[in-house]
């Protein structure tokens, strides 16, 4: 499958969007700060996002997918060569059906954005009646961005089912040159004014990406027409399928708004923002690692399991586990210990201080916990929906949404923000644990002896890399602080030696050898 090879592809465009995605959080850092205005645009934000990360990154690719592969399979099965063409007009019809639902949705919403955001955060009554009137005409700016990005996991589909991933991986790298440009040349005078820019820029960032896709899918040969909207059986399929796919794969997410809006309400100004700060490097190893890996299985998975293939299935997703363990655990360990210089090194300035510094760098400590587990998700949920179980995961995310909103109640006047992190992190591992403990229980997944030795040796491997960053970040942190060109260089260090260490004890343990390396890289043969 190259397994390897085709996470690297989703994972480096991945990597150029998020490096992109730090840049613009230091512009906005410094420009809005931690207070008032950050507050009410990442409650704003915070709806769209949740959105995007549902389809675009969730739940339609997760049913659509399968199901375009499958009619593409069955049309060329009565008719070769006419399987793309049976597969597009599937397409169209969900297309046909989807956009008055997301007209009348999209103008439903911005008519009841107060009751909205004050469901979310209870009116905001650290920052009165100011902090509320921004947050809602912000998300009404923002609204319009679901009904775009909608549209765009719909293209996207199609063309990750052709196995162009690139495209669809590229996209989000518009929105943040949409709002790297919105703060370096639109900002106002004021946080506030600053806050309307960004709100605007999210918008346009989803009529880009749509246009991208559309652009992108015509030079795949791939053309939709918007017909009436008609109810076909394979159109119900999907309606009832992507439902329970959407709390099964937004499960992080959702425990996320959950944090956000307790955090809102019960909490002092800027714990939104730490939160927010924290989640965004928090998020970094979920996008690089969870989402390339899981959206690369799934198209195998879905011929291994339709073949009858069991054996297959249960060792891709053994590998797809190895390979995930390989690189989020590091990123965890590495997150955790050094919280404080990496929140120092990129976000300390302006209007971000070092009182901020340690409030997010304790939220990311505590969210860092939850790395490993994050990106499981994304690689077990795949073998529900590959089986067209979407049931199952939504179970377990509605159990772990429970678990964290007790976690949340429990931990939240104890440990403040911190405590919020660490109850969405554990409800993350409870999630693992229960779809891994299904999957075993059905027969369908078993650790195999490589996936255990491996996972020892990269265990140990972490543990060094983590003994090293521990004595390493005394050394660095003072320099955090400093110029841009001194905390490149120390951030850089930080990174490069603790990459170093783990590489370097990867191969010395023998999680993985050069060769094997080598050979996930290698394009197969048309034979294999």
């Amino acid at each position: 499958m190259g397994l390897l090879r085709a996470t690297s592809t989703i994972g480096g465009l991945t990597l150029i969007s998020r490096i992109l995605g730090m840049v613009r959080d230091m512009l906005v850092a410094r420009f809005l700060g931690a207070g008032l205005a950050s507050d009410a645009f990442l409650i704003a934000w915070r709806l769209p996002n949740l959105f995007r990360a549902l389809f675009a990154e969730g739940a339609f690719a997760a049913v659509f997918v399968p199901m375009f592969n499958r009619t593409m399979a069955e049309g060329d099965k009565a008719d070769p060569g006419s399987g793309k063409a049976a597969a597009v007009a599937f397409a169209g019809q969900i297309l046909s059906v989807l956009f008055p639902f997301l007209v009348v949705f999209t103008l439903l919403m911005m008519a009841l954005t107060a009751p909205v955001v004050w469901a979310m955060t209870g009116g905001f009554p650290d920052g009165g009646p100011e902090k509320f009137d921004l947050a809602v005409n912000l998300t009404r700016i923002t609204f319009p961005y679901l009904a775009l990005i909608s549209i765009v996991s719909l293209l996207g589909g199609i063309l990750n089912s052709l196995d162009r991933f690139w495209v669809n991986a590229a996209a989000p790298v518009l929105l943040n040159i949409c709002m790297i440009g919105a703060v370096l040349f639109f900002r106002g005078d004021t946080p506030v004014e600053t806050s309307y820019t960004q709100a605007v820029a999210v918008t346009i960032s989803g009529l880009m990406q749509l246009l991208w896709l559309i652009w992108a899918c015509r030079r795949a040969g791939v053309t939709l027409r918007l017909g009436l909207p008609r109810l076909s059986p394979s159109v119900k399929r999907l309606l009832v399928l992507i439902g329970p796919a959407a709390l099964g794969a937004g499960a992080i997410q959702f425990n996320l708004l959950i944090s956000t809006s307790l955090a809102a309400r019960f909490l002092p100004q800027g714990a939104v923002s730490y939160l927010y700060y924290a989640d965004r490097l928090n998020q970094l190893p979920l996008g690089l690692i969870g989402i390339g890996v899981g959206t690369a299985i799934l198209p195998a998975l879905s011929r291994q399991i339709g073949s009858g293939n069991e054996d297959a299935a249960s060792h891709t997703q053994n590998r797809a586990m190895e390979l995930a363990l390989f690189l989020a655990l590091p990123a965890a360990v590495a997150l955790c210990i050094s919280a404080t210089p990496l929140i120092r090194g990129l976000l300390q300035h302006g209007a971000f201080t070092a009182a901020d510094t340690i409030g997010a760098a304790g939220a990311l400590a505590a969210f860092a916990v939850g790395v490993p587990a994050y990106v499981l998700i994304k690689v077990l949920t795949p073998g529900f929906y590959a089986r067209q179980d979407t049931k199952t995961p939504v179970r377990v995310a509605v159990f772990s949404m429970l678990f964290n909103l007790v976690g949340n109640l429990t931990l939240i006047w104890h440990f403040g923000h911190v405590g919020v992190a660490i109850s969405t992190a554990i409800a993350a591992w409870v999630n693992v644990l229960i779809l891994y403990w299904l999957l075993h229980r059905r027969g369908q997944l078993r650790m195999d002896a490589r996936f255990r030795g491996k996972a020892l040796r990269i265990i140990a491997a972490s543990a060094a890399m983590g003994v090293a960053l521990y004595f390493l970040n005394p050394l660095l942190d003072p320099h955090m602080a400093k110029g841009l060109a001194e905390r490149v260089i120390a951030l850089a260090l930080l990174c490069g030696v603790g990459g170093l260490v783990y590489g370097a004890s990867a191969l010395a343990f023998r999680a993985y050898a050069i060769s094997e390396l080598r050979a996930a890289f290698r394009r197969p043969s048309r034979a294999s």
